[in-house]
């Protein structure tokens, strides 16, 4: 493995943050830090980028021992939520902030600059000030100025929070392609599932300090490992009838097309390519089941329909049924 975090533990002040924490990545791979806030990943963030030393356990990337590494000699750059760039320099003069740093030559330094500001499309505003362009370009810079470097890591934190809904999906998009074209690891802290999924090769889903399930976007997805696990990458469905507990996703209700159940609409909410029901189950307690259909299907308050439920999944040894 390229990057290898191997029985990480952290503590503040007595309190365990990060607990015998073991997480591999691939050369060129990009593996997600999802979860929810507090749960660790930002430590292990800066754990892996030297910011924090470890209570316990080692950092390896390309087969070198890191841990004791100072941020500034180890081989990862950090792309940080707020970007951290200076707004009084000019784009290309925060992308070569690094450079000067580690003493590369004036030449050498301008060439690396004009190159990597090619590759990320920013070539045209060189001589912008940082504070005079877009949200979306500061990142791009930020991006920049940390490739520049030819790290071997990438660590990202959370870095598509402070944009729009808009630009975050063409930034994450943007960024996975220059990820690609660098073939650079990454390491990307996140609490957002979807964003997770979209960008990820793999997913790293942490509690409570401590890593709860491994795994590609459809894998922890389809096959939780726990009910935490299940809930927090999406909503849960669980019914109990004679055949067992049943636990399914929303887009996994068929509804209108016959099927052993029957249900009442109770609500029919409209988001574009899809409609979300909230359906009343015809079963012991009554109990109530939310389905995602498409967008054109849909059914007034009070409807009666048939319903299926055509994939279910199982944790921790309660019965279902996967068809």
């Amino acid at each position: 493995m390229f990057l290898e975090l191997n029985g990480l533990c952290k503590s503040f002040s007595g309190r365990e943050v990060i607990r015998d924490l073991t997480l591999s990545a691939d050369r060129g791979e990009v593996v997600c830090l999802l979860g929810a806030s507090g749960c660790g990943k930002t430590t292990t963030l800066r754990l892996v980028g030297g910011f924090l030393a470890p209570d316990a356990g080692t950092v390896m990337v390309d087969g070198v021992d890191v841990t004791r590494m100072a941020p500034e000699v180890r081989p990862t750059a950090t792309v940080f939520q707020s970007y951290a760039l200076f707004p009084h320099l000019t784009v290309a003069g925060n992308v070569a902030y690094g450079l000067r740093q580690a003493g590369v030559g004036r030449a050498e330094a301008d060439e690396r600059v004009r190159e990597m500001l090619d590759a990320v499309g920013l070539s045209g505003l060189a001589e912008s000030r940082v504070s005079d362009i877009s949200g979306g370009q500061r990142q791009r810079v930020a991006l920049a100025r940390s490739l520049v470097l030819g790290p071997k890591v990438l660590l990202l934190d959370e870095p598509f929070s402070n944009l729009d809904a808009n630009l975050r999906l063409r930034m994450r998009r943007e960024v996975r392609d220059i990820q690609r074209r660098f073939g650079v690891t990454m390491l990307f802290v996140t609490h957002d599932r979807e964003e997770a999924m979209a960008f990820g090769d793999r997913i790293a889903l942490m509690h409570e300090g401590s890593l709860v399930q491994v795994g590609a976007p459809r894998e922890v997805y389809t096959n939780p490992a726990s009910l935490y696990c299940a809930r927090f990458l999406g909503h849960v469905n669980e019914l109990d009838l004679p055949g067992g507990h049943m636990l399914f996703r929303p887009e996994d209700v068929v509804v209108g097309r016959g099927g052993g159940l029957a249900a009442t609409v109770e609500e029919s909410v409209f988001l574009g390519p899809v409609c979300e029901l909230r359906l009343r189950v015809d079963a012991p307690g009554s109990p109530e089941v939310i389905a995602r259909v498409p967008g054109n299907q849909q059914y007034a308050r009070g409807t009666r329909v048939p319903l299926d439920i055509a994939r279910t999944f199982q944790i921790q040894g309660k019965e279902s049924t996967n068809d």
